[in-house]
């Protein structure tokens, strides 16, 4: 191994390790525990953003200095995945209001 990738291959085991961690901590809030539903859903939701941040700095290697284009791209992606979310709540939460 040479010497320059040795801190990429740092950077994706430790992206693995905490990717893992926080797929585990979001598993055993699920099924191992005997805490609310609200304080679960808040666990999840937490351990789901920090993953997605650890992915885009420890794979795709997105740092807080990137070109506009970058920045633009992500932006636009979280406002895609943003809309599906909320548009999935919504029509899920009138559907189960009609039943």
């Amino acid at each position: 191994m040479t010497y320059k990738s040795r801190p990429e291959f740092r950077r994706y085991v430790t992206g693995a390790v905490l990717s893992g961690a926080l797929t585990g901590l979001g598993f055993w809030s699920v099924m191992g525990t005997g805490w609310s539903r609200a304080l679960t859903l808040w666990i999840v939701g937490i351990a789901a953003v920090a993953q997605v941040a650890v992915q885009l700095r420890c794979f795709l290697q997105i740092g807080w200095n990137q070109k506009r284009e970058d920045l633009q791209l992500i932006l636009f992606s979280a406002l895609l995945l943003g809309l599906m979310i909320g548009g999935t709540i919504w029509i899920m939460s009138s559907l189960a209001a009609r039943m």
